[in-house]
């Protein structure tokens, strides 16, 4: 069987599938708790669970069935996105609305803000285009000390000491608007980030305006896609097979695509979904095993088999899917 841990509107849920996905997966609910809260994002590693929540963080010990909260230093609550950093077993990171950055060096149990990124907003004036609030951190990827954060409306920062500081990437103005940047500028409505496991160099973006691609670390850019998108998975194994989401525009017409040359040329990638959704479109992929997950905009979790891609429908859209990780 497969664990899957899942943050939803209506809490978190841990989820124990199949191994194998089939046409009519079985899905036993192992586990919910946390039923009044929101969870907007789940990090795990070492012995701890993260939830993030519009409330602050929650932290468990024994895999999402007894939480406390965790939020001292925590002084924006309201988070968009949790990371653990694989180098120290006790090191997490959290991204929130208005964009801050705070990080954790004692598994989740206490939080310290990175002073420099509301520096930037402010600077800047990032702001959001469905809320008051200054921009916010909705991603993070790391390769080692290297990290990147992804700023809506702002850009791309970067940093080189596993998150401690950060900076914005040579490649971001920081400028938040819409419309195509200027050459070799990344779009500043950057909804997540990849960076490649072989490579600290090479980075992905899904964009307001694009699918972007930076070689070098985030000095140069460039547009393989020109879309609304939000979420790119990248095989771990292999940096020219990539899978993503576009969008004609904010959850319109949505689907999935795959490109196995870098992202020159694209094929639709989509059975087993009746694409494209005239409203809705891939939210996050997060992968476990040989299984990529996709969590919809609608509320929906989607699952296949990486050596197939069809996908099969785990949770309808009443189940209020947000974010996910395999166990």
């Amino acid at each position: 069987m497969t664990t899957v841990f899942l943050g939803s509107s209506k809490g978190f849920l841990n989820l124990r599938l199949p191994d194998r996905p089939s046409s009519s997966p079985k899905v036993l609910e192992v586990a919910q708790s946390l039923e009044d809260r929101e969870i907007t994002a789940l990090a795990a590693g070492g012995q701890a669970l993260l939830a993030g929540t519009r409330q602050g963080i929650y932290r468990s010990g024994d895999g999402g069935r007894a939480w406390a909260e965790a939020s001292i230093g925590l002084s924006v609550p309201h988070v968009r996105w949790l990371a653990f950093h694989d180098g120290d077993s006790g090191y997490f990171l959290a991204g929130t609305e208005p964009a801050a950055v705070f990080r954790s060096a004692d598994s989740g149990r206490s939080w310290e803000e990175c002073a420099e990124v509301a520096e930037e907003r402010k600077r800047h004036g990032w702001w959001l285009p469905y809320s008051p609030e200054g921009g916010c951190i909705r991603g993070f990827a790391f390769h080692g000390p290297r990290g990147y954060a992804a700023a809506e409306v702002g850009g791309l920062l970067v940093s080189d000491d596993a998150g401690r500081t950060w900076r914005l990437a040579a490649g971001s103005d920081g400028k938040p608007r819409f419309g195509d940047p200027s050459k070799g500028l990344i779009h500043p409505d950057v909804h997540s980030v990849e960076v490649h496991p072989s490579n600290f160099h090479l980075v992905f973006a899904p964009t307001g305006g694009g699918l972007y691609r930076s070689d070098d670390g985030g000095v140069h850019w460039e547009r393989l896609y020109e879309c609304y998108t939000r979420a790119i998975w990248v095989d771990p194994s292999d940096p020219n097979h990539l899978i993503f989401s576009p969008a004609d525009d904010v959850d319109e017409n949505g689907r999935i695509e795959e490109s196995r040359d870098g992202g020159r040329t694209w094929a639709l990638a989509s059975e087993g979904l009746e694409v494209p959704w005239k409203e809705g479109m891939v939210e996050r992929f997060f992968s476990g095993g040989s299984d990529l997950f996709a969590v919809t905009s609608r509320g929906e979790l989607f699952r296949a088999s990486l050596d197939a891609l069809s996908w099969t429908q785990v949770l309808p859209a009443s189940s209020g899917v947000t974010c996910g990780l395999v166990a």
